[in-house]
């Protein structure tokens, strides 16, 4: 609805069901603010559902001066730095001995992948003010693990600016802090974030999808998978490339260290069975759903989710997730 005045009476007089058809055209895009928010799918979703009830309670504040869409932003926002400050929810970034950081990745035990699919909703037209909510620069898993060392508050203030285009003006009202302290917020947290994101990541490009290198990667990455070629999976990996399981803090650095955490896995008395996979796509990424049939079952089921990250030509980090977003990517738990 392009008139404003036409928005405010919808918002504060037309009734819930009218309220509730204009607002939810933003629903994919504010989960995806969310999910840049909390690092986590399942979170998202709630905050959104949350969104949602906090600007039907709230809708009287509406008045037009600023977008429908911003107020929404602002709603969301706010209601994930609640979440965030709240004791029983409190996440803390987890460091190796010594405070040494080991992997962005394993340092955010919640991070969760988020579905292509479901960002192709979000955004689904180029030029659009949201088409900026689904850029690969900023959804890429590398970014959103990065941002989970942000605190709260510099972390809202970073997305409204820098992935949003908030000017710092709209940023201050939203967060209500003064134009002076989200400068210096941002200031502050761009700094944070050059630290913990990969010190290539210019070099991998700001495409919205994976491109016909990385898909190839995948297919063969598959492929090696699926017949437990440990030398084929060799021959895809960087010499330093690293593996992490969240919300496993471990992490496997290193081709060596990867293959070797395979080796039982794939082949051997102690191998799991037969392996099938299925290519996906999560955060701008190539990724693949993995699934395996023990020996005596007549059903592939569903094991994990790998997302990888791919530079020139080899992988360089793949992040594996468990099955329980398999429905989220619209993939089936057995095959």
């Amino acid at each position: 609805m392009g008139d404003e005045s036409e928005a405010v009476a919808v918002v504060r007089g037309g009734g819930r069901a009218a309220f509730g058809e204009l607002v939810e055209g933003h629903r994919h895009e504010l989960r995806v603010h969310c999910y840049r928010m909390l690092g986590s799918y399942t979170d998202a979703e709630d905050m959104v559902q949350e969104t949602m009830m906090r600007a039907w309670r709230r809708r009287e504040t509406f008045e037009g001066r600023s977008t429908l869409r911003a107020w929404l932003y602002r709603i969301a926002t706010n209601a994930c730095l609640d979440l965030l400050s709240g004791p029983a929810r409190a996440r803390e970034i987890t460091v190796g001995v010594g405070g040494e950081s080991r992997s962005p990745f394993a340092e955010v035990p919640w991070l969760q992948p988020y579905p292509d699919r479901l960002l192709d909703l979000a955004a689904p037209g180029e030029g659009t003010p949201d088409a900026v909510a689904v850029e690969r620069e900023t959804i890429e898993l590398a970014y959103l693990a990065a941002i989970q060392h942000l605190p709260p508050r510099q972390r809202a203030v970073l997305i409204l600016r820098d992935v949003a285009g908030w000017s710092a003006e709209e940023t201050s009202q939203a967060l209500e802090l003064s134009v002076a302290a989200v400068k210096s917020a941002l200031q502050r947290a761009r700094a944070t974030l050059r630290m913990h994101l990969p010190a290539r990541r210019s070099q991998w490009g700001p495409a919205t999808a994976p491109s016909e290198q990385e898909r190839a990667v995948l297919r063969r990455y598959m492929e090696a998978s699926v017949e437990g070629d440990l030398s084929a999976l060799a021959g895809l990996l960087r010499e330093d490339a690293r593996q992490t399981m969240p919300p496993d803090s471990q992490v496997f650095d290193g081709r060596a260290a990867i293959l070797d955490m395979w080796r039982p896995v794939m082949t051997g008395p102690q191998a799991w069975g037969e392996w099938r996979a299925l290519a996906t796509r999560a955060n701008r990424q190539p990724a693949v759903a993995n699934y395996v049939r023990r020996p005596g079952q007549v059903r592939f089921t569903a094991v994990n989710i790998d997302v990888l990250r791919v530079e020139d030509g080899l992988i360089a980090e793949i992040t594996t997730f468990g099955a329980e977003l398999h429905t989220a990517f619209g993939l089936p738990h057995e095959l």
